[in-house]
């Protein structure tokens, strides 16, 4: 799969709206077995990582810095 340059700014804010939605979830009383939620949370928080770490190599040509999206 390739993904347009230019949409991996859209593609790594989506990613860690999901990371503070589960994170907010995970701080909710009415879940009672968090354990799925916590494997969820945590795959999300690696692929973010993983995906910022792909965006610096291409931060120059998207011009739009990584700070700035997150």
């Amino acid at each position: 799969m390739e993904i347009p340059d230019t949409w991996t700014p859209l593609l790594i804010s989506s990613v860690r709206d999901a990371v503070l939605y589960q994170e907010n979830l995970l701080r909710s009383e009415t879940i009672r077995d968090k354990s799925d939620y916590e494997e969820h949370h945590l795959q999300l928080t690696q692929f973010l990582e993983y995906l910022k770490e792909e965006y610096k190599k291409i931060e120059s040509e998207v011009g739009l810095p990584l700070n700035r999206i997150l």
